[in-house]
């Protein structure tokens, strides 16, 4: 039976956050007819590392998802990294239509230097958990991927790693780091990026 396509989506949150950033987001999906699915991860502060985090992704996908249904994601800040690791490494790639990150640092952050925890040190400019992440980034050209970002954001220094070199980067001004995901503007990128019509490529695969 081949996969159904659905509009189900999984919102993975960010470093020392829980899933309760995403209530006015989740709330205006649910509007939109959305099944919304979120996680608390533990540790919030990937003191184990990223990795953990995107098997507790693959582990909730098993166990609350259908297994014949896909689905997308929304990552914000960290949750787009542990999405990525997810999708690339731990075979999210058969089962996710599309992976939006939202203030996500693609190519690290300098304010991951105020801490010495393992998930912050895989978050600085030049980690190797990083560079190993990027070099299979193509990966995601399979599916819709959208980065969308601020310049004004004070936590993903310099603003501009949240821009990647593949995929569809939205650029929308917004203030805060956390506004990305409680903003109105933010929010509606959000839902406009969720409502675009998958690639070719991605209906093919689904096929």
């Amino acid at each position: 039976m081949p996969p159904q396509l659905e509009k189900s989506v999984l919102l993975l949150h960010g470093l020392g956050d829980t899933q309760t950033i995403f209530d006015r987001m989740a709330a205006h999906l649910d509007q939109q007819g959305y099944t919304v699915f979120s996680l608390d991860f533990q540790p919030a502060n990937a003191s184990f590392g990223l990795e953990p985090l995107a098997e507790q992704v693959a582990e909730f996908v098993s166990n609350h998802l259908p297994a014949n249904d896909l689905f997308d994601v929304v990552g914000f800040s960290m949750g787009g990294i542990v999405g990525r690791y997810y999708v690339q490494r731990l075979g999210g790639i058969q089962r996710v239509q599309r992976l939006i990150t939202v203030a996500s640092p693609h190519r690290g952050t300098l304010s991951a230097y105020t801490s010495s925890r393992l998930g912050s040190v895989q978050m600085r400019p030049n980690s190797s958990f990083l560079q190993e992440l990027n070099e299979d980034m193509a990966v995601l050209e399979q599916l819709n991927f959208t980065s969308i970002w601020t310049p004004l954001d004070l936590m993903i220094l310099p603003a501009h790693s949240s821009h990647t070199p593949i995929g569809k980067n939205v650029q929308i001004p917004i203030l805060t780091h956390t506004g990305m995901v409680t903003h109105p503007l933010g929010i509606q990128a959000v839902a406009t990026a969720l409502a675009e019509p998958l690639r070719q490529e991605r209906l093919l695969f689904c096929e």
